[in-house]
């Protein structure tokens, strides 16, 4: 096919507990996609955790004029940090757990409408947060939701799902330790016992489950929210809070918006960006890089 664009797609055959016989099936779903719409399919498929972004950095370097990712947020992080401060734009095919960036921009949850969407998209800029080195284009957090993160990926979790999520979270509740940060966004200092410690790009954790209300892909800034704990007691009572969209209503419910933010605790700090687990030190710093993707949804 001379003379066609030709256009990556990326596929992490097991995302959102997917079995790895489904990639021929996905592959070839995406291959009729493009070709419908006039343009050269490329497909790819993962095999381990850090090779989309490979795959995509390798997508640009052949001179691919779009790469799609079908997979669930980390496999979005993985090729949007590959993609960004470049040319080439994004396209997304939700197929993970939580697809909390894919919901942000209204991406469809069939794949063949997402792929004929990117395709025919075109491109607008959205902002990459930035925590020690590590990207981010959803969510970035710390404290408990970090360690809720690293229980979902265990691979020995069966409990996927928003339902999975609130579960493991209400029954980890009884055995986290909150800590105390000191967090500093514009030049204001706070110290906070905290359940969490959210920098967020987009409004919510994946799954439905709103955290930061306002928040907006494309408005140069980070919001950084906080949820105290009081008690526990209160805490364990506020995870419905959580499934209804409505923890933003709630008195221990903060958030202010910056452009960067540091956040500093006696202990290291094990953070997550887009649901990928990271141990941190005694300070983390996090800045927005304002238009810095591009995305064609």
């Amino acid at each position: 096919m001379p003379g066609l664009s030709s256009v990556a797609i990326i596929i992490n055959p097991i995302s959102g507990g997917a079995r790895a016989d489904t990639a021929p099936a996905r592959a070839q779903l995406a291959i009729d996609a493009v070709e419908r719409h006039g343009d050269r399919p490329e497909v790819f498929i993962t095999e381990r955790r850090g090779h989309a972004r490979e795959l995509a950095g390798a997508a640009v370097n052949r001179g691919m004029r779009l790469v799609i990712a079908w997979g669930g947020d980390g496999t979005i992080n993985e090729v949007a940090s590959a993609l960004a401060f470049g040319e080439v734009p994004l396209g997304i095919v939700p197929g993970g757990s939580g697809n909390g960036l894919a919901t942000e921009l209204h991406v469809s949850r069939r794949a063949d409408e997402a792929i004929a969407a990117a395709l025919r998209a075109d491109a607008r800029l959205i902002d990459v947060g930035e925590i020690e080195g590590k990207r981010f284009v959803n969510v970035a957090g710390i404290g408990f939701d970090a360690h809720v993160a690293a229980l979902f990926n265990r691979p020995d979790n069966r409990r996927r799902g928003a339902r999975g999520y609130v579960m493991l979270a209400a029954r980890s509740l009884f055995s986290y330790s909150p800590r105390q940060y000191v967090i500093d966004a514009n030049g204001t200092r706070v110290t906070v016992r905290a359940l969490l410690v959210v920098v967020a790009n987009g409004t919510e954790f994946g799954n439905r489950i709103l955290i930061a209300r306002g928040a907006r892909v494309d408005d140069g800034l980070l919001d950084v929210v906080v949820v105290e704990e009081r008690s526990r007691a209160a805490s364990l009572c506020r995870v419905p809070w959580l499934v209804t969209r409505s923890i933003h209503r709630v008195p221990v419910w903060s958030s202010r918006r910056a452009p960067a933010v540091t956040i500093e605790c006696d202990e290291p700090m094990t953070f997550h960006v887009d649901g990928e687990v990271v141990n941190g030190g005694t300070s983390l710093t996090a800045r927005v890089h304002p238009g810095a993707l591009r995305v064609c949804v």
